[in-house]
């Protein structure tokens, strides 16, 4: 048993003293400010000591552990920063028939890459640079042996994603290395059911769009306009390839857009600064994801430290430059080939470490669903103002409209709201000018024909610049996360 304590020494008698009222010692508040920085320092504390490490410590041990590397040889030279490999596959064991059901998932998987994504992070952990490898890239495997029949085969041709279900992550390491001669360090395969446990975790991600999207292979049913999407919702969305004719191009710039949420809200709602929060999202991206034997306790600390620091304008997204279209191979049907000089000089520049996007203002335009290029217009005067007709055309045709460069006066000389008249044909594009003069009245016209007509009001004082959704600039087509995440 414990010793007892010392007693206290015997205190000296004191005559007894009037008895005086006692005041309640003042309490000085703290200013709110200083318990919120204490409040935030203690959890960084915590975070990145004990408990961030005992908390991944314990996941560690429930990661599925694949040797993606073993045996090769002649492998690319290492470059800056570290690069993922990252793949999404159509595992769907530990999702129930509910879930199957209700978000189309029926079906045999064809253990098959739904997603290939490399995600570079710079070796100052401040920029995360996405690109996403088409799945229906032509490529050549390397010369292997059957990973379900066990039989040898010779170098061929196939559909990038074919790489996986011949000869699983080790296949599919190889033939991304040859093909973007980047060395991959890390090996990251996620199924569905890890991906929706990891939206819901989050409390889902925020998507917006310009107009409706609808996919009936996958049931995605979106209105136009912002949605806040669950696990499985988001799976729907990331998963659509029939909602217009850009098919999987198309599938990928939702994808890109929907990590640019997905950072955003893991970045503002303080998952990284809380233990807890961090632990319950570990755990769902951990419990069904398979790593290679490298990706441990270590790595994911200082991916999530590294997060800390990152906003949406730290990530940026991009596709491997295509240069044909439906390049057809015989046996193997329509692919895609990259176009190998743009291509070639994007690979290098992850290879050095540099950033994709150029060094360019942030894009503060209206976003709008068609882009003002395609849009063509006609400008009418409807006030008694010499010259005002003359001044909108040149400041929409500044905007990037395709306007007929001959403004007319209207019939009518007294509007005051400024009007947008259009065919209901091209609802899309009237919305979309309409963007660039805000306050104008949208009228439809039936039978008026695919030039839009713009009467100049008495109101008009501006253009406003507007851009298409797809943000997507220079050589590679580059976008950063602040520029496609909802505001």
């Amino acid at each position: 048993m414990p010793a007892s304590p010392p007693r206290s020494p015997a205190r000296p008698q004191h005559r007894p003293q009037p008895r005086r009222a006692v005041r309640p010692p003042v309490r000085r508040k703290k200013p709110r400010w200083a318990m919120r920085a204490v409040t935030t320092l203690s959890v960084v504390i915590l975070a990145s000591a004990g408990i961030g490490h005992a908390v991944v410590s314990s996941l560690d041990a429930g990661i599925t552990r694949i040797d993606p590397f073993k045996d090769m040889k002649n492998r690319p030279r290492a470059g800056h920063g570290m690069n993922v490999l990252l793949v999404g596959t159509d595992g769907r064991d530990k999702i129930s028939e509910a879930e199957r059901r209700r978000y189309r998932l029926g079906g045999a998987p064809c253990h098959c890459t739904d997603t290939i994504m490399i995600v570079h992070i710079s070796e100052d952990r401040e920029r995360a640079s996405v690109v996403s490898l088409p799945r229906d890239s032509y490529a050549e495997l390397p010369a292997h042996t059957d990973r379900n029949s066990g039989t040898p085969h010779a170098a061929h041709p196939v559909k990038l994603n074919a790489a996986y279900a011949e000869g699983g992550p080790q296949l599919t390491v190889r033939t991304v290395e040859n093909m973007t001669r980047l060395k991959i360090d890390h090996y990251l395969e996620i199924d569905f059911a890890s991906f929706m446990r990891t939206v819901d975790v989050l409390g889902g991600v925020k998507v917006c769009t310009a107009r409706p999207l609808k996919d009936s292979h996958t049931g995605l049913n979106l209105p136009a306009g912002t949605h806040r999407l669950s696990g499985g919702e988001a799976l729907q969305y990331v998963r659509a390839r029939y909602v217009d004719g850009a098919s999987d191009l198309g599938r990928m710039q939702r994808q890109q857009d929907f990590l640019a949420g997905l950072i955003d809200q893991s970045t503002s709602s303080g998952v990284l600064l809380n233990p807890m929060k961090f632990r319950d999202v570990t755990r769902a991206v951990l419990g069904s994801v398979r790593a290679d034997k490298g990706f441990g306790t270590d790595e994911l600390l200082d991916l999530g430290r590294a997060m800390r620091n990152f906003s949406p304008s730290s990530s940026e997204f991009t596709t491997v430059p295509i240069g044909r279209m439906g390049y057809a191979v015989k046996g193997i049907g329509s692919t895609l080939k990259w176009d190998p000089v743009k291509s070639g000089r994007l690979f290098t520049a992850l290879r050095d470490d540099k950033p994709l996007a150029t060094d360019r203002p942030r894009n503060t335009s209206v976003r709008v669903d068609v882009a003002p290029q395609q849009i063509r217009v006609q400008v009418e005067n409807g006030t008694q103002t010499p010259g005002l007709a003359r001044r909108a055309d040149a400041a929409l045709a500044a905007t990037g409209f395709s306007t007929t460069r001959r403004p007319t006066n209207s019939r009518i000389q007294s509007v005051r709201r400024t009007v947008v008249a259009y065919d209901p044909r091209w609802d899309r594009s009237a919305k979309s000018l309409a963007a660039a003069l805000p306050g104008s009245e949208l009228r439809p016209v039936k039978g008026q024909g695919a030039t839009l007509k713009v009467i100049v009001g008495s109101d008009y004082r501006q253009v406003r610049k507007v851009r298409a959704a797809d943000v997507r600039e220079g050589e590679f087509g580059v976008v950063r996360g602040d520029e496609v995440k909802c505001s």
